[in-house]
């Protein structure tokens, strides 16, 4: 993944999780990732979360990982 797409899920994960009225701990407490973790991926600073932690993430929104990457579906 390289840092523009790091940026695109930081910017996604946050823009979600707010329009879901989540704080960033109910946020990770509910994906089951650690706090710091999921900070320094809402920020930014992980430039590489593993797939796992991006499903847990996308589950507990309840979107797609391609809607977290912004990815649109063909038609």
């Amino acid at each position: 993944m390289d840092i523009l797409s790091s940026k695109i899920i930081s910017k996604n994960i946050k823009k979600y999780r707010r329009k879901s009225g989540l704080s960033q701990d109910q946020l990770a407490r509910k994906a089951n990732v650690p706090y710091s973790t999921y900070l320094k991926i809402e920020s930014g600073y992980t430039p590489n979360p593993s797939i796992q932690t991006i499903i847990n993430i996308t589950e507990a929104l309840n979107l797609t990982v391609d809607e977290l990457v912004g990815r649109k579906k063909k038609t």
